[in-house]
């Protein structure tokens, strides 16, 4: 089937795919950029891939590690002297391996808007001394946008650098990248895909520059993304980033079996990471010992069955979605209590889960009161189809988190 043929199929306004095989790429475009400006979507337009961008932010890292300008397993102070979390001890334990395998125990987000100004990033770090801390760092994965937004605040400050300058000046111009976004600003520049909802295309680029190197910003085309896998495929300082750094992820549904830095591994040792971002959906999956990588970047919600499709084309087994058994088990008491992250507190019992906000943002979100059934022995899955992990056990024998790819911790 053809890409034209799948974007009808799937109700897709517009996509790209680029597959990377034995070092020569081919990509293809299809579809509209934007239902409203009925602009076409070519291969040199450029798609938003949100937390793909976390392996570009990995890589900025990596080499200040070559470089000796900054240890892996060093305290983040070393280099941010003014850091400070709500949790003095760990302020002073995290190290950039925690914030690259999501183990640091920040929150999965922060939402303070801090504008879209060049201190932006700087701005957003300093009010995490006021943000209620997790987990103890190391303990458990628990996925962080905010942590790697640290990240890119520590690339700033050892390289004197604004975030979006390193990322030109260290990986995109010396890798000869044409079709590249690091900002709205850039975006205009090119031929821009507009993300869509159910509804239509949406009216907002992107949250403020806080989170861009997590994932919130930048925008690129297949093909140039592709660019710079191959680079990590062919350079060998680049392959301690695929190795893995945790082999036991909380099942979530996604069908991710570990960690490395940055990198999501999947089974039969496939590589890749999803982006999702303000009505744009982006798949990339790797298999280094094949040479072979695909992406597939969408500009609909709707992206992810089309993306299903072309890697089954090429041989790659994308996940499938997860679904409720036919004949469920009860969910145990216990599973049964109240679970607490920073926007909700989310309370377990036999047929429901019901979040109580914790913030006024929360109370905005409007999250409904969900049906849920047992999973398998330690998962429980909703009725929109989110699988949520109980982790641990306390001095009870209750679990101790419930966990949807980021951890809430009991509290009752």
């Amino acid at each position: 089937m053809t890409l034209r043929e799948l974007i009808q199929k799937y109700d897709v306004p517009g996509a790209q795919v680029a597959v990377l095989n034995d070092g020569e790429i081919h990509d293809e475009a299809a579809g509209v950029l934007s239902l409203h400006t009925q602009v076409e979507t070519t291969p040199d337009s450029v798609f938003k891939i949100g937390s793909i961008t976390k392996i570009w932010t990995a890589t900025l890292v990596n080499q200040l590690v070559e470089e000796k300008k900054l240890d892996l397993d060093e305290p983040i102070t070393n280099h941010l002297p003014g850091f400070q979390l709500s949790d003095r001890e760990a302020t002073d334990t995290i190290t950039p391996r925690h914030l690259l395998t999501h183990t640091s125990g920040i929150a999965p987000n922060h939402f303070t808007d801090t504008g879209r100004s060049d201190d932006a990033l700087e701005k957003f770090i300093a009010t995490l001394r006021t943000e209620e801390h997790l987990l103890e760092p190391g303990t458990l994965f628990s996925y962080s946008n905010t942590g790697f937004a640290l990240l890119g605040r520590l690339v700033e400050v050892v390289r004197g650098k604004r975030f979006h300058d390193v990322l030109r000046e260290h990986l995109i111009t010396p890798l000869g990248l044409k079709a590249v976004a690091t900002d709205p600003y850039e975006a205009i520049l090119h031929r821009t895909a507009v993300g869509h909802l159910d509804t239509g295309p949406t009216k907002s680029w992107a949250v403020s520059y806080r989170t861009a190197p997590s994932g919130s910003h930048f925008a690129t085309s297949a093909r140039d993304l592709l660019t710079f896998v191959h680079h990590h495929l062919t350079d060998p300082a680049l392959a301690a980033l695929r190795e893995p750094q945790l082999t036991e992820i909380p099942e979530f549904g996604d069908g991710i079996r570990g960690y490395g830095l940055a990198w999501m591994i999947y089974g039969h040792g496939h590589l890749g990471h999803t982006g999702i971002s303000k009505g744009q959906k982006a798949f990339l999956r790797v298999i280094p010992d094949e040479n072979l990588a695909v992406a597939v970047l969408t500009n609909s919600v709707n992206g992810e069955p089309l993306a299903r499709e072309v890697f089954a084309a090429h041989g790659i087994d994308m996940h499938e979605p997860p679904a409720p058994p036919h004949n469920p088990a009860p969910i145990d008491d216990w599973m049964h209590g109240t679970y607490r992250n920073p926007l909700f507190d989310i309370t377990l019992d036999a047929e429901h889960l019901t979040y109580r906000p914790r913030t006024g943002f929360a109370e905005s979100l409007r999250k409904p009161r969900a049906e849920v059934v047992r999973h398998s022995e330690r998962t429980i899955i909703t009725s929109s189809n989110e699988v949520m992990s109980l982790i641990g056990s306390d001095e009870h024998g209750r679990a101790k988190y419930l966990h949807n790819g980021a951890a809430a911790y009991r509290i009752a």
